[in-house]
């Protein structure tokens, strides 16, 4: 079916993608861990829809203009913002946004609590924000337990402000320690008399060891719904549960043993995450995408590439997230079924 459509392409498996998302909501049911997917992955409200329809709690999203685009249509009323946001005219946009459905934030230092509270100091609802923890992963977040204490104090000092909570995007494989981490600052936090009501912890390569980290209320996670190349070198899923692939066709066979394809970093993006090449041809495990231009992609064989112009290729791309985010429409499907065009609702949505 794939040879018709124009390429190149992002083509999304329906079926797919609903059978991760109900797979992962039923492991959170397991084990009590409430599940707010972060909707940078597909960036669709109807996904995002179907991700709450099957249990979660809400979505996350990562900026203002992302979360703007995706309750638009209406249906989605509690949203979790992970980044940190700063000056006037974004916390102004976020208390209009507040005043539509239920959004919490997050924060890491004083400036950040400060425009804040500036924006939100006489709302009739305070704004409920989790202190961002660095437990390893080293980008944002407070450096200590002791560290999150003291910005949650200067939280719930804050007329317009309420200290909900803690959140982390944690390091991979590093259970133990996160948990001693989170564990020690809600200790440290409760000890002053203030309730952690949530713990908000995620990431898809740890996905299924979540419950590993017990002080946590609930889990964020985003490349599920489609995974991707990387997460099945981690041994997180396997080619079958991958819904997002990109159609290419081949435009130039130079030479016996490559081609040229019609997606470049424009489409399949220049991302590696640790892998050697760009993506997976699926079927063609003896090729490799082994450089890119903007509008080319490069394959390359060992042996005979056994390629004619005109043909076409379907890839499993190294990290679906920003596949989904180069392109204004997708094509969706249900097995070997046509479903139609969509537009990306969110995508470029980076204010």
């Amino acid at each position: 079916m794939h040879e018709n459509f124009n390429t190149p392409c992002v083509v999304v498996d329906l079926d797919i993608a609903e059978a991760n998302i109900t797979r992962f909501q039923a492991y959170c049911d397991s084990h009590n861990l409430k599940l707010r997917p972060h909707i940078k992955t597909h960036k669709l409200p109807d996904l995002a829809q179907f991700q709450l329809k099957s249990g979660a709690v809400g979505i996350t999203c990562q900026k203002i203009s992302e979360t703007e685009a995706m309750i638009a249509n209406g249906g989605i009323s509690d949203v979790l913002i992970t980044y940190n946001i700063i000056g006037e005219a974004k916390t102004q946009r976020l208390r209009t946004l507040s005043e539509r459905v239920n959004v919490s934030v997050v924060a890491d230092s004083s400036a950040v609590v400060r425009g804040l509270g500036e924006a939100f100091a006489d709302a009739e609802k305070p704004l409920a924000i989790l202190v961002e923890c660095n437990t390893g992963a080293n980008r944002c977040g407070v450096s200590s337990p002791a560290a999150a204490l003291e910005l949650a104090l200067e939280i719930s000092q804050r007329s317009g402000l309420r200290f909900a909570g803690l959140m982390t995007y944690p390091p991979v494989g590093a259970a133990e320690e996160v948990q001693a981490w989170l564990g020690a600052a809600k200790e440290l936090i409760e000890g002053h008399g203030m309730a952690v009501s949530i713990i908000s912890s995620g990431g898809s390569p740890d996905m299924w060891q979540a419950h590993k980290v017990a002080v946590a209320t609930e889990y964020r996670i985003g490349t599920y719904v489609y995974n991707d190349r990387s997460l099945v070198a981690r041994g997180v899923c396997d080619w079958n549960d991958c819904a997002l692939t990109v159609i290419a066709t081949v435009v130039s066979v130079p030479s016996s043993n490559h081609a040229v394809i019609d997606a470049g970093s424009k489409v399949l993006t220049s991302d590696l995450l640790g892998l050697d090449g760009h993506g997976h041809v699926l079927g063609r495990v003896d090729l490799k995408i082994d450089q890119l231009s903007e509008e080319h992609g490069r394959l390359w064989s060992d042996d005979d590439i056994d390629l004619s112009v005109g043909d076409t290729v379907r890839i499993i791309p190294n990290h679906a997230c920003v596949v989904a985010n180069m392109l204004d429409h997708i094509e969706l499907v249900r097995g070997n079924s046509r479903v139609g065009s969509t537009a990306v609702v969110a995508r470029g949505q980076v204010w």
